[in-house]
């Protein structure tokens, strides 16, 4: 679940139900929010988080470098991830009525909106505070709950992927070398992020079960929708625009003092963005691995089954 909630386009939830633990993981995260503490639950909410921590904190860093320095790699391989979801919430979804027709169009509607706010404002505006990262970990957290929905996704068209994910590579290297200031820094990201996630597991786990006991077919419908019309907000082919004095930098002016600091390769992923045009070479390799993206979420979801 770890990995899964790492990499956009991946449903922690999917890999719970692969792994054939699903339903006691939910019982637990129901138990746990009505206090209801036990031997079985603490056990499996223990052995859960700490291997998703586990696997947070061991490929954050890989994950990160990958984002800045191969980004339309990633990107096409994420669209792959994230179409995958697609035949699993289509089955889940079954019979397809009206209903759910009508939640399809609300889904799309709401991400073709929150795609039109990224593209107007850039991406995470007006979310970068403490409050915008409280909700991030919220949404990340929607996804233990519902296979098919991926946490990191949300993030990413949020706007605050990169920024979490650098935060907890400073803190995994800042550990590692007992750099308690630099530590202390990162905490301003993961503090809120961990308060959203504890929120989302407690509020919006047990609000998105009341939804789907009661209203199935329509809100499997939305986020049906949400996951065809996701690819939108992951144009591959971006790259990085190097700032230059005047510019304006997660709300930092660039000036002649800090231009070589902003400059610099490890504040590339805070760069504006803008389109390039891709060669034959990229255009067929992201075909290809967004086929292969396509695939592991299908071939997860079909382990699942078997498993079930």
């Amino acid at each position: 679940m770890g990995l899964a909630n790492l990499v956009p386009g991946i449903s922690g939830g999917t890999m719970l139900v692969a792994c054939g633990i699903y339903t006691l993981f939910i019982d637990a995260v129901s138990d746990a929010t009505r206090l209801r503490f036990n031997r079985r639950m603490i056990l499996t909410l223990g052995c859960v988080v700490i291997g998703a921590v586990i696997a947070i904190g061991g490929l954050a860093s890989m994950i990160h470098w990958a984002l800045v320095n191969h980004r339309w790699v990633m990107f096409s391989i994420f669209i792959g991830l994230t179409l995958g979801g697609v035949p699993i919430l289509w089955a889940m979804a079954k019979p397809i009525k009206r209903d759910t027709w009508a939640g399809v169009v609300i889904g799309a509607l709401l991400m073709g909106g929150l795609v039109a706010l990224q593209e107007l404002g850039g991406a995470g505006s007006g979310l970068s505070g403490p409050f915008g990262l409280v909700l991030g970990g919220a949404a990340a957290a929607s996804a233990m709950i519902l296979p098919g929905v991926s946490g990191a996704f949300l993030l990413l068209l949020l706007g605050q992927y990169e920024s979490i994910i650098g935060a907890i590579k400073g803190s995994v290297n800042a550990l590692k070398v007992g750099d308690i200031g630099t530590l202390m820094d990162q905490m301003g990201v993961v503090i809120p992020v961990g308060i959203g996630v504890l929120l989302g597991v407690a509020i919006v786990s047990n609000l998105l079960r009341w939804v789907l006991h009661h209203y199935e077919r329509l809100t499997l419908g939305v986020l049906l929708g949400l996951i065809m019309a996701a690819p939108a907000g992951l144009y591959p082919f971006r790259e990085g625009v190097m700032p230059q004095v005047g510019d304006t930098i997660k709300g930092e002016l660039v000036t002649e003092e800090n231009l070589v600091e902003m400059q610099a390769a490890d504040n590339a992923k805070d760069w504006d963005q803008r389109a390039f045009t891709p060669n034959t070479g990229q255009i067929v390799g992201a075909q290809l691995l967004i086929i292969g993206g396509f695939v592991v979420t299908v071939g997860i979801a079909r382990l699942g089954r078997e498993k079930k």
